[in-house]
C-alpha cells in the first residue's frame, strides 16, 4: 500500500494533534516536512515530534517533490493561499475546518482543487468520532426511522491561539470556531442530500473583549422538515462539552464524547501533567480521555482520507462539504443580525431532493390512529381521529 509523505502546515495545537495521529494511525504515513511562520516554533516541532525538515516558506512547503499530500492546519485566512500552491503543485490536499471564513471564500477554494484535478478532503473529526460513525450507522440503518431533530453543543472556554479571537482572521467568533462542526454533525444525521433551506440564529458577545460573538443558538430548517439545532460557547466553564441529541419517529440517540465518559478521577492536584483538551484544572473531580485523539475522531479521519486517496473514492467529507457548512454559517450571521429566519443561499446545490417527512399513520375502524398505549392492567389505551368530524376521540380495548 501507498506510503504517503505528508507537509504539514501550522504548529499550533491542531498541528500537533494531527501530526500524533498520523505518526501512530496507519504507521506508515509520516509528517515529513513542517511549515511555520516562525524558525523557531517549526524547530521546536519537528523536536518534539520528530519530523526531519521545516520550512518558513509556504510555497516551498507546498512544492516539495517529496511530498505527496499537504494538510492545512493554518489560521481560517491562510486557507485560500495555502490550497491553491498546493494544487496548483499537484498535491492531495486536506484542510482543517472551517473550510472557509465565508461561503464565497469556501467556493473558491472548491473551485481550485476541482480545476486543478486534486484529491481534497475537509477535516471535520467531529463528524468521525467513534460514536458519532457508529450512531450514524445506526441511523442509516433505519434503527431511529425518519430523523426530525438533532441538536449539536460544543462550548468550551475558548481557543488556544489569538488568531481565533480575531474576527478578520477568523471569519467570526464561536459560530466559526465550534459551529462549524455542529452543522456537519446535523447534517452527517440528516442526511447531506436533503437541502438545508433556512436557518434562525441568536449571537452575542456576553463575556469577552472581543468583536467576535461568543455565543450562539440557531436553528435549521432542512428541506425534509427536519430540524438542526446548535449551542455554541467560549464561555463555558468544566472543560470541553461535546453532546449531540438525534431523535427519530422510531427512536432516540443520546452522545456525550468528553464528559461522563465513564473514566472518572478526583485528585487534589499534587500530581502533574495533561489531563484533557481544553480541561481547565487539575484537582478535584476530573475527566480525562482514555485515547483523546482517537475520541476526537482524528484517527478514523485521517484512516478514510488516506484510504480514499489510495482507493481513488471520494471521503466522507470533502471540500463540498464544507462548501455547504460556510453556505449555512452565513446564513446564521445574516439571521443574527436581522431577527428573522433567513435563506441558506447554496449556489452549487448537489444534493438533489428530499420529501417532506410523511408517515402512515395506524388505522382503528378507518380512523387514522394518534398514539396507542398499554395501559397498567394490560389494556390499550388509543387515541385517534375521527375521519368524519377530525374530532380527537380515546378509546380502551381489550381485557383487564
Amino acid at each position: 500500500m501507498t506510503e504517503h509523505r505528508i507537509a504539514m502546515l501550522g504548529t499550533g495545537l491542531i498541528g500537533d494533534f494531527y501530526t500524533a495521529t498520523l505518526h501512530r494511525g496507519r504507521n506508515r504515513d509520516t509528517v515529513d516536512l513542517v511549515y511555520s511562520r516562525s524558525e523557531e516554533r517549526g524547530a521546536a516541532f519537528r523536536e518534539r515530534w520528530g519530523v526531519p525538515r521545516s520550512t518558513t516558506s509556504l510555497e516551498a512547503a507546498c512544492s516539495d517533490p517529496d511530498i505527496d499530500t499537504v494538510v492545512i492546519g493554518l489560521p481560517n485566512d491562510m486557507h485560500e493561499e495555502a490550497v491553491r500552491l498546493a494544487a496548483e503543485n499537484g498535491k492531495h490536499v486536506l484542510c482543517t475546518k472551517p473550510l472557509g471564513r465565508t461561503g464565497a471564500e469556501a467556493k473558491k477554494l472548491l473551485d481550485i482543487v476541482e480545476e486543478h484535478g486534486v484529491f481534497a478532503g475537509y477535516l471535520e473529526d467531529l463528524a468521525y468520532t467513534p460514536k458519532t460513525l457508529g450512531a450514524v450507522k445506526s441511523v442509516r440503518d433505519g434503527a431511529l426511522g425518519d430523523i426530525l431533530w438533532v441538536r449539536s453543543r460544543e462550548t468550551h472556554p475558548g481557543p488556544h491561539s489569538a488568531w481565533f479571537w480575531d474576527e478578520k482572521k477568523a471569519g467570526g467568533g464561536a459560530i466559526v470556531d465550534l459551529g462549524c462542526h455542529c452543522i456537519e454533525i446535523c447534517r452527517s444525521f440528516i442526511g447531506k442530500g436533503n437541502r438545508p433551506v433556512e436557518v434562525f440564529c441568536w449571537k452575542d458577545t456576553l463575556v469577552h473583549p472581543i468583536t467576535a460573538e461568543d455565543h450562539a443558538v440557531a436553528l435549521i430548517r432542512f428541506e425534509s422538515g427536519a430540524v438542526g439545532q446548535f449551542e455554541v460557547s467560549w464561555a463555558f466553564r468544566g472543560g470541553l462539552d461535546l453532546r449531540d441529541e438525534v431523535a427519530g419517529t422510531e427512536g432516540t440517540i443520546w452522545l456525550n464524547h468528553f464528559q461522563r465518559t465513564g473514566f472518572e478521577m478526583f485528585t487534589t492536584g499534587k500530581g502533574e501533567g495533561y489531563v484533557a483538551e481544553k480541561a481547565e484544572t487539575t484537582s478535584g473531580w476530573l475527566f480525562p480521555v482514555g485515547d483523546e485523539v482517537g475520541e476526537l475522531g482524528y484517527v478514523d479521519m485521517f484512516t478514510d482520507m488516506f484510504d480514499s486517496i489510495d482507493n481513488g473514492t471520494e471521503p466522507r467529507e470533502t471540500f463540498y462539504d464544507g462548501y455547504v457548512v460556510n453556505c449555512v454559517m452565513d446564513a446564521c450571521f445574516a439571521s443574527s443580525g436581522s431577527g428573522k429566519w433567513e435563506p441558506v443561499q447554496l449556489d452549487d446545490w448537489r444534493g438533489g431532493s428530499t420529501p417532506r417527512i410523511s408517515r402512515v399513520a395506524e388505522t382503528h375502524n378507518g380512523h387514522p390512529v394518534i398514539k396507542s398505549e398499554t395501559l397498567p392492567d394490560g389494556r390499550t389505551k388509543l387515541l385517534f381521529r375521527r375521519q368524519d368530524t377530525g374530532e380527537v376521540v380515546e378509546e380502551v380495548v381489550g381485557t383487564a
